[in-house]
């Protein structure tokens, strides 16, 4: 991963994106009750790949593996700010970077609060423009509940095309789930966002 190193300005801390209402930024030890407000909802963990968070001692231990999985450059998770109050309402995620296949996972949440404001929908294409331009990542990838219709839409509103289902992929919340793979090109983005 050290030529992922090479392409941030700086490769100690996660760079800043900046959207129109939103700042992503580096989550730091501050950041953790607005994590345990984001991930501590069950609602909001609903299709998250596990159980919500049950404390703010749990909100501490995310982001210090946020922090050391940055350090490993195995995952870049942002904090979506908003610019007016500069509360951390959300997270945006390239995971599982793979700098020989030039791909990464894409994964968002939004405190449920924040729901309804279109912040997702402004948030991922800042994402996905430092992925394909900064990062020169060829592919990206999202795994998405059947049932969570709003992150669907979004993602195929930027362009992801369905390309697969695993049936019953995890066990939660006493169930299993099913998911859908979505996938999009560096081409493809650039072709949308001529």
């Amino acid at each position: 991963m050290l030529a992922l190193v090479t392409m941030l300005p700086d490769a100690n801390h996660l760079p800043t994106i900046q959207a129109k209402r939103l700042i992503l930024r580096e989550l730091v030890p501050q950041d953790a009750p607005a994590l345990f407000e984001i991930f501590g909802n069950p609602e909001v963990c609903r299709y998250w790949s596990r159980p919500a968070l049950e404390n703010l001692r749990a909100a501490e231990a995310l982001q210090v593996e946020i922090t050391q999985r940055f350090e490993e450059r195995s995952l870049f998770q942002w904090g979506l700010a908003e610019r007016s109050t500069g509360m951390i309402v959300g997270t945006c995620t390239l995971a599982t970077l793979s700098l020989e296949h030039r791909r990464a996972e894409v994964g968002f949440a939004l405190a449920r609060s924040a729901w309804g404001n279109g912040y997702i929908a402004e948030a991922l294409p800042a994402l996905l423009g430092f992925a394909f331009s900064v990062l020169r990542l060829h592919r990206l990838e999202a795994d998405v509940d059947p049932r969570n219709t709003r992150s669907i839409r979004v993602l195929e509103r930027l362009g992801f095309v369905r390309e697969g289902f695993l049936r019953e992929r995890y066990l939660l919340h006493d169930e299993t789930q099913d998911t859908l793979l979505y996938g999009l090109l560096h081409r493809e983005w650039i072709g949308c966002h001529r």
